[in-house]
Formats: C-alpha cells, sequence, structure tokens
C-alpha cells in the first residue's frame, strides 16, 4: 500500500510539473526567452523520464529524475535571483536570457495584469525593427510574476525529489528482496526422489 500511495503521489507532483513546464515554456516562446526555452525543454524530458520510470518500476530513471530537480532547482534559484537583481545581476543583460539574439525580455513586461503599453514615437533609442514602449498600471510587475512562477517550479522539484527517493529506495528494495522460482529457500521446490524398492509386476506373454 505505502509503494502504491508513493507511486501515486509522484505521478500526480509529475503531473503538475508537466503543466506547469508546458505553461511556462509557451510564455517564454513568446516572449523570445531562449535560455529558459531551452531549460524548459529539458525539463520536461526529466518528467517524462520520472513517470515513465515510476509507470514501469525503473529505479535508474527515478535517480536521473531527481538529480535533475537538483539542476533545476538551482537554474530557478538564479531565475529569482535575476528578477530580483540581487548581487551583480540586472536585468539590463538581456544577453543571458536570450543569448545576446534579440532584446526581448519577459512577455509578462506588456502583458501583465493591469499593464497599460503606450508605444514612444519617433524614439532614437530603438534600433532596427525595434520600437520603445512605456509600461504603466500594472497591478502586479513583470518580475514579480516570473519569481512566483519560479517559485512554483521550486516547490514543486522539492516533493518531487523527496518521493522520487522514496520510490526509488522501494524499487530497489524490492528488486533485492525477490526471490525466483526455486531459489534460496529452504522449502522450494524438490524433485521427487527415486525409490530404491521397486514393486515386481507380473509379465504375461501370448504363448
Amino acid at each position: 500500500m505505502g509503494k502504491c500511495d508513493g507511486r501515486c503521489t509522484l505521478l500526480a507532483i509529475c503531473s503538475l510539473q508537466l503543466v506547469a513546464a508546458l505553461q511556462r515554456q509557451v510564455f517564454d516562446f513568446l516572449g523570445y526567452q531562449w535560455a529558459p526555452i531551452l531549460a524548459n525543454f529539458l525539463h520536461i524530458v526529466a518528467i517524462i523520464l520520472g513517470m515513465f520510470g515510476t509507470v514501469q518500476f525503473r529505479s535508474r530513471y527515478l535517480i536521473f529524475y531527481a538529480v535533475w530537480l537538483v539542476m533545476w532547482v538551482g537554474w530557478n534559484s538564479f531565475i529569482i535571483c535575476f528578477y530580483l537583481e540581487v548581487g551583480h545581476l540586472s536585468q539590463d543583460r538581456d544577453f543571458l536570457m536570450t543569448f545576446n539574439t534579440s532584446l526581448h525580455r519577459s512577455w509578462w513586461m506588456e502583458h501583465g495584469p493591469g499593464c497599460l503599453v503606450t508605444p514612444v514615437l519617433d524614439s532614437h533609442l530603438a534600433p532596427d525593427d525595434h520600437h520603445v514602449i512605456t509600461v504603466s498600471g500594472c497591478l502586479l510587475d513583470y518580475q514579480y510574476i516570473e519569481v512566483l512562477s519560479s517559485a512554483l517550479q521550486v516547490l514543486l522539484a522539492l516533493f518531487g525529489f523527496v518521493y522520487a527517493c522514496y520510490v526509488s529506495k522501494v524499487f530497489q528494495d524490492d528488486e533485492d528482496s525477490f526471490d525466483f522460482i526455486g531459489g534460496f529457500d529452504s522449502y522450494g521446490y524438490q524433485p521427487p526422489q527415486k525409490s530404491s524398492h521397486l514393486q515386481l509386476q507380473p509379465l504375461y506373454t501370448a504363448g
């Protein structure tokens, strides 16, 4: 019962992680955030492997999934520090998220709840094929939306890591205690013994 409960809980956590990762991937695509897009893709692959390992009783896949979650927590912690500008991190360094291929930022910067976007016409600050805007009236700034999203990822990853370690340990214990047919059990199958006393039967011949 404990093993079944652990597997079901881990599958539920993986399902929530998958939904959250796909949702985040969509908005990162809309914002052309290439570094998060790559990280989200690897995270989705790891979640699928974790779900496969849970269903198929493969502890190695769960170990890989747990190791990835540690890296995922580190990445999301970096995202939180980046948007909060902790230390020497600054949001002005767009190349950290876009690999210096575009000037786009978080999609929520222009589309956050209550945000009013006003284009600045005839601005000399914008390079070719770009425009300058001002954003005002947001109920929640985009950096805090990104921070909350990363915090949710960290929370799900912590629960996933704990249950992945637990279910993997259960699987390994079951593999170690598995007894094959005719194993080392002293009460296992034994072939019938030949009797040393043979019963003679009369032989009749036609004569």
